[in-house]
């Protein structure tokens, strides 16, 4: 039996381990594509195939064979080839990499294969949020990537089909031998282990991640949005019951970050269905978005925590984001405060208004700010709040009146952890 039947037969055999452990998991393999290569070290995925070294999976114990296996399908269920957008690469990769090996570390039928890079107080959140917190830390204590594994694009050329299937399903003599002239040119056709785990010569001329074609993203996101669901139905319908718990938490943080919060922010100014007219197509273009609502002017009121835990970095990104709110909305009246464990304001703002200086410095808490909305609000107004924080500070003992959107920057407050509102990350 040739190597490349080999590591087929191997997958075959994960697939089947994982429909004992796991439905959810198992359900997802059946969505994955695999090939095998030899112009990759370990494994890798474009999005939609898994490409693996067949050696590489033939030299792993069992349990590792389903964690690398599992790894790369993750990436894929969680789309992580076409989030990166413009990131940096190698640290997009790093990031996606303490997320997935986090979830397969929490199912203790799995086992990472070595060297999975893991930061196990960050695996919790989302991989936007992580990528912003390694770009905060000095190069020398950020995570080493030794073997990238998410492609820009496909390994091989869909349209040509000898080349696919001399790569996979060579099963004579010649055609192995084909395969194996395609490895990277080191010279062996045979590698060791510890040159798959060190060596970093990928060989492709193709960059990690990234901008993969904009039709392509639709039909990838639509499909595994699709396996999502039915994997999740099937684990509602199978003894597990439910999700795995870090699969429900970052199916959530995906929802959040494929969503722009002012997006969010645009549902609580209009209150019924029959109150929104339609944007005016003129203004779209340049992000404004302008409509009737129902003859009703809309107050926000925004406050931006000026607590001592808020850098100067995250308080020119909560001021950034507060023109944002202006710019994008400038048929709303605007009351803005500033608030530490104290309140500060507030002041009337449009459109074109320069936003006053920021004033704070000290603890945090949320009460005041929400007492002082309630005690002036106009109460013939529609109105919604909207809190620029990190999360960490005293929050009121009773829910407000008005809804409320707490947007959060990178390192703030788990989602989980806020008693009311909806909340949505910043990055």
């Amino acid at each position: 039996m040739s190597e490349i039947e080999q590591s087929e037969q191997l997958i075959s055999h994960s697939r089947l381990r994982m429909r004992v452990k796991s439905p959810f998991f198992a359900t997802l393999a059946l969505f994955a594509q695999f090939k095998a290569s030899y112009a990759i070290d370990t494994a890798a995925t474009d999005g939609k195939t898994v490409f693996y070294h067949p050696e590489y999976l033939i030299s792993l114990p069992k349990a590792q064979q389903d964690g690398l296996i599992l790894h790369e399908i993750l990436h894929m269920a969680l789309l992580h080839t076409i989030r990166r957008h413009h990131r940096e690469c190698q640290l997009w990769n790093i990031a996606c990499d303490i997320v997935v090996n986090g979830l397969i570390a929490e199912d203790k039928n799995y086992e990472l294969p070595p060297n999975g890079i893991r930061k196990p107080e960050w695996e919790t959140k989302s991989v936007e949020e992580i990528y912003e917190l390694l770009l905060q830390q000095p190069n020398e204590s950020k995570p080493s990537l030794l073997m990238p594994d998410l492609l820009n694009q496909p390994l091989y050329d869909s349209d040509n089909e000898e080349n696919n299937q001399a790569e996979t399903t060579n099963k004579s003599a010649n055609n192995q031998q084909e395969t194996i002239d395609k490895s990277p040119k080191n010279g062996n056709q045979t590698r060791s282990k510890d040159k798959f785990l060190a060596n970093n010569d990928i060989n492709l001329e193709v960059e990690l991640t990234g901008s993969i074609q904009e039709h392509k993203q639709g039909e990838l996101k639509a499909y595994w949005q699709n396996a999502m669901q039915q994997a999740n139905i099937v684990a509602r319908t199978s003894n597990q019951g439910k999700l795995p718990a870090g699969m429900e938490r970052q199916f959530k943080e995906l929802q959040s970050a494929q969503i722009d919060w002012r997006t969010y922010l645009w549902r609580y100014l209009v209150q019924t269905p029959t109150d929104f007219q339609g944007f005016d197509r003129r203004f779209i273009s340049h992000g404004l978005y302008l409509d009737t609502l129902a003859g009703e002017s809309v107050q926000v009121y925004v406050c931006i925590d000026t607590s001592g835990s808020i850098s100067d970095h995250q308080m020119n990104l909560f001021c950034s984001e507060l023109q944002g709110i202006l710019g994008a909305y400038p048929h709303l009246q605007c009351q803005l405060y500033y608030a530490d464990a104290n309140i500060y304001g507030g002041y009337e703002l449009k459109a074109n208004d320069d936003i006053p200086k920021p004033i704070g410095g000290g603890g945090t808490s949320f009460i005041p700010f929400f007492e002082q909305v309630e005690k002036t609000r106009d109460l013939c107004l529609q109105g919604v709040c909207v809190y620029l924080t990190d999360g960490y500070g005293d929050f009121p003992r009773d829910k407000p009146s008005l809804p409320v959107l707490w947007v959060v920057v990178p390192g703030g407050l788990d989602m989980d952890k806020f008693p009311f509102g909806e909340i949505v990350k910043i990055y």
